[in-house]
């Protein structure tokens, strides 16, 4: 996919990097249609996992205000391109495999909030983030809204949308906002391994068990209970549960198939 979106495949492991490298990645007016069809093809694609990065020393400065401003969009333009942001968002959102975002330099406003909608974040220790759009005189978006407080909870979280102020790597995992902090040499070599790990892993059972806990703090004790009860008989019967038996009694690794 050329322009904004760079796809690579390595294995079962496919990376989505975001370049734009003369704003710190900052996405262009169609950036977040190449990004919603590149989550797209990713959930459709034999890939078992998902890197997300920005080309060069920063991760996604948001959206390319001097385009935008430039060009002068019109209310319809404005309307299809916030489209184009919701459903990336939501194709992120409901991928059914691993992702995880590789964050090194900016991350701020929706580049905040595309790192923080992946399920791992690993995050160099000069990464900087800011929800920044109150600043801009705009709300949050790109479900930042329903991110953030369930990641640091609502008093902290309207502490970082309503001020918009900048903070670094150290703070973020504070928060609960990272997986983990690295050494800007190590980023690259740390988020192979992890991908690796999650590629062997089990499709159908990570498909499960990310539907569960996307859903968790909707769910009433009772209704995560019956979720349970219904996705493990159905993994019960799988071909991938069988060959996870097999290889705990063998003593190897299992090879998954996501059958």
């Amino acid at each position: 996919m050329a322009g904004f979106v760079i796809v690579h495949d390595q294995g079962s492991v496919r990376t989505v990097t975001m370049s734009n490298p003369g704003t710190m990645n900052a996405a262009p007016p169609d950036g977040w249609k190449q990004l919603a069809e590149a989550f797209a093809d990713f959930d459709a694609s034999r890939q078992r996992v998902m890197v997300l990065t920005g080309e060069g020393d920063n991760f996604c400065a948001g959206a390319d205000m001097n385009r935008e401003r430039s060009s002068q969009p019109s209310a319809a333009e404005n309307v299809a391109r916030m489209k184009d942001i919701t459903r990336a968002a939501t194709t992120l959102h409901r991928t059914s495999k691993p992702t995880i975002a590789a964050v090194d330099g900016v991350a701020v406003g929706a580049g905040m909030n595309l790192a923080i909608g992946c399920d791992f974040v690993i995050a160099t220790e000069r990464a900087r983030f800011a929800e920044i759009f109150v600043k801009r005189g705009l709300t949050i978006d790109f479900g930042g809204t329903w991110l953030l407080p369930r990641l640091v909870g609502l008093s902290r979280a309207r502490e970082l949308a309503l001020t918009g102020r900048v903070f670094g790597a150290a703070e973020a995992a504070e928060y609960g906002l990272l997986t983990e902090v690295v050494d800007v040499e190590e980023l690259g070599g740390r988020v192979r391994t992890l991908a690796e790990t999650l590629a062997a892993g089990a499709p159908l059972a990570q498909a499960f068990i990310k539907r569960a806990l996307d859903r968790s703090s909707a769910f009433t004790f009772e209704q995560a209970l019956a979720f349970e009860e219904q996705a493990q008989a159905l993994l019960s019967a799988s071909q991938d549960s069988s060959e996870g038996a097999s290889a705990f009694v063998e003593k190897r690794q299992p090879e998954f198939t996501g059958e």
